[in-house]
């Protein structure tokens, strides 16, 4: 009984010991790394996890055994990167054109009836392919990949419609491609619309409609008018906005013309509350009719049916940044905007002010770089001739405004798709 006796009192003392072992070990443990809390499975298998239960996914998206032999410091720190990922906004902004040689377009020109001459580069003689091999890479961000057949299958029996100038045709004709080369060609309307002011790309399977409706101003432009004068009637939404009515996705854009000078200013006069006006200036012009284009949004648009978003301006490249015979994007990581922040003050001030939710959609600063993506010369076939006829003015022929396809609008899309569907945040960045 002693013998006995004396042995279940040494277990009890080593029991005692490797508890209070145990206790010392957690709490040197905890002591160093605050956030990991040890637990003992089933399996007797140590795990890590974080003692944040916000959000539940991620404290049970990263499990570390003893098996893996990763460090709780290694552990913390790709807990901390995800929540970063998950948790915080994206700048998509923030990134950089990397170089992808064995990368291919989704779509190539020659593939894609939907594009007018202008942005069929390859087609029209230019030699040189390296713009279809860049991919915009966001730093802290997922960046969803295009998903034609997704995109068609989450729209099945809607309608989208885009508003604006040449340059949102631009990205209206990449979009239509993205998706045509998802269906079957045979069951795609739309072809038979030839006019540069309204297109339409039809999905028969998906009962989708694709529609681009040409309105640069957004406002009513009348060059019939009674004056004689060519008007913008500033407090008067555009002639063509009965089209947009009843569309489940709306994309607009405005600008370009707003600062056109010389020969490719359009208009004469504007109009407001019925006064002709000569000396208004152009950024007071400009805040009138975002203000009536938002308060059509606002008066219109049911925001439990529709979504709108609007495209920020899409830059040119002129002057020392000209876009002749150049066939790789500026790799600074600083840039320089042309055009009048004044008026992209006015955008977002207004989308700020809307009971409507506006997505602005900012393609400006990633596009920026991209001045070898221009058509260039090669904006018809006939650019032999013209090379031929008019060296000396080769400046006012080479477009350093649209966008070759394949091409950079690809990327605009892909924004635009993650932005409707994705789950990541993206942060509306004021930078252009």
């Amino acid at each position: 009984m002693e013998i006995s006796s004396a042995i279940s009192e040494r277990w009890r003392s080593l029991t005692l010991a490797s508890f209070m072992g145990c206790i010392l070990f957690i709490y040197i443990i905890t002591l160093n790394n605050p956030t990991i809390n040890l637990v003992i499975s089933s399996s007797s298998v140590v795990t890590l996890s974080t003692m944040e239960e916000q959000p539940q996914s991620l404290s049970s998206a990263i499990v570390v055994t003893e098996t893996e032999q990763v460090s709780p410091t290694i552990a913390q720190k790709e807990i901390k990167q995800r929540a970063n990922r998950i948790g915080k906004k994206c700048d998509i902004n923030d990134g950089k054109w990397v170089h992808k040689p064995e990368g291919k377009p989704i779509y190539y020109d020659s593939d894609c009836p939907f594009l007018e001459e202008k942005m069929n580069c390859r087609s029209n003689g230019r030699p040189d392919f390296e713009y279809h091999n860049w991919v915009w890479e966001p730093r802290d961000c997922d960046f969803v990949q295009f998903n034609g057949t997704d995109m068609l299958e989450k729209l099945r029996g809607k309608r989208m419609i885009v508003v604006g100038d040449s340059m949102n045709r631009n990205q209206w004709e990449s979009l239509a491609c993205l998706l045509y080369s998802a269906v079957d060609p045979a069951q795609v309307e739309g072809l038979e619309v030839k006019s540069r002011y309204r297109k339409l790309f039809r999905a028969k399977d998906y009962d989708f409609t694709l529609e681009f409706d040409f309105s640069p101003f957004l406002v009513k432009f009348n060059n019939d008018h009674e004056s004689g004068s060519k008007v913008l009637q500033l407090d008067k939404i555009s002639a063509t906005s009965d089209n947009w009515l009843d569309a489940d996705v709306m994309l607009f854009n405005t600008g370009h013309w707003w600062v056109h000078l010389g020969k490719f200013k359009t208009w004469d006069v504007f109009e407001h509350k019925g006064e002709l006006l000569e000396e208004m200036k152009t950024v007071e012009a400009f805040k009138i009719a975002m203000k009536t284009w938002a308060q059509w949004i606002d008066h219109n648009v049911n925001p439990k049916r529709t979504k709108v978003l609007f495209r920020s301006i899409s830059p040119e490249h002129h002057g020392d940044h000209w876009c002749y015979n150049v066939t790789k994007p500026i790799q600074s990581e600083s840039y320089a905007s042309f055009y009048p922040h004044s008026l992209v003050d006015v955008v977002q001030d207004t989308i700020r002010k809307m009971r409507t939710p506006v997505k602005y959609l900012n393609i400006t600063k990633l596009s920026q770089y991209r001045r070898d993506a221009h058509p260039g010369l090669y904006r018809n076939s006939r650019w032999k001739v013209v090379m031929e006829r008019y060296k000396r003015h080769i400046p006012s022929f080479v477009d350093c405004s649209h966008w070759c396809l394949p091409g950079v609008p690809d990327t605009w899309n892909r924004m635009l798709y993650a932005s409707l569907f994705s789950d990541t945040v993206f942060e509306d960045s004021d930078q252009i």
